[in-house]
């Protein structure tokens, strides 16, 4: 195998378990534990992993795409698997709330076409223009300061009309999931009070996040993941990540086998 093979192996290994370590490298590749080292050690520099005594893990990263306008083509196909998990979450009559959020904008895709009678609660304005083509639910848009992105609103007056209602279930958007870490980021304070709002005053919350954002950082921590409903993603996460979320009592909920 050649050196270039061997370390698109790794980073495939790493990418599937969330970690590995250089004795099971070693002997899957037959190659010395020295030779292990040094393959980690220049996959590090190039900025692919992190070293940690004995192996290495993914590195968190932080893509800094802070308007939702520049992501929204980013992932199309794993946003609507999220989509679609979430509408088995939705009951008739329910209030829902759909933050500022490309997921949630997926989301808001297929309820456009829903029968049920619903209540959608939201503050991102693509979402607004969506959902008010289906005459069956009742669309309410919270206003205030329109934010850096231009693409929604936040700030006091946000906030004061979110503390008011009682959504039944509600799905926040994330730049990060650090499910080991217990902590869901985004890149705004303003957006992550806002989010953090909205979990508080819902019967149900829900993290919308893209499985690439489970090794993603924002720069703002804005809840910990063990005080929501669960986490919906697009793909089962690595093993590690799935026991963590389990200690922590964490459903992560996928969408269905067609």
């Amino acid at each position: 195998m050649f050196l270039v093979e061997r370390h698109d192996a790794i980073l495939d290994i790493l990418a599937r378990d969330g970690k590995v370590r250089v004795k099971d490298l070693s002997d899957r590749f037959h190659v010395t534990e020295d030779c292990i080292r040094k393959d980690l050690g220049a996959l590090e520099k190039q900025g692919r992993l992190k070293r940690t005594y004995g192996g290495a893990v993914i590195r968190r990263e932080n893509p800094h795409t802070i308007e939702v306008s520049k992501h929204r083509n980013i992932d199309v196909e794993a946003k609507r698997r999220i989509a679609r998990a979430a509408m088995h979450l939705i009951h008739e009559h329910d209030m829902v709330f759909l933050d500022i959020s490309t997921s949630n904008l997926a989301i808001a895709e297929l309820l456009v076409h829903d029968e049920r009678e619903l209540t959608v609660v939201t503050n991102m304005i693509d979402i607004l223009a969506i959902l008010a083509q289906n005459p069956k639910i009742r669309v309410v848009f919270v206003g205030g300061v329109i934010n850096k992105s231009r693409d929604g609103f936040w700030g006091g007056m946000t906030l004061d009309l979110i503390s008011r209602l009682k959504p039944d279930i509600a799905f926040v958007g994330a730049v990060g999931v650090d499910v080991k870490e217990n902590s869901v980021s985004t890149y705004d304070i303003e957006d992550g009070i806002n989010k953090a709002a909205i979990i508080r005053v819902s019967k149900r919350a829900y993290v919308v996040a893209e499985a690439r954002k489970l090794s993603s950082d924002g720069n703002y921590n804005y809840v910990t993941l063990d005080t929501l409903s669960g986490l919906i993603t697009d793909s089962r996460p690595a093993a590690d990540i799935c026991q963590a979320a389990e200690d922590y009592g964490v459903d992560i909920i996928l969408p269905q086998i067609d």
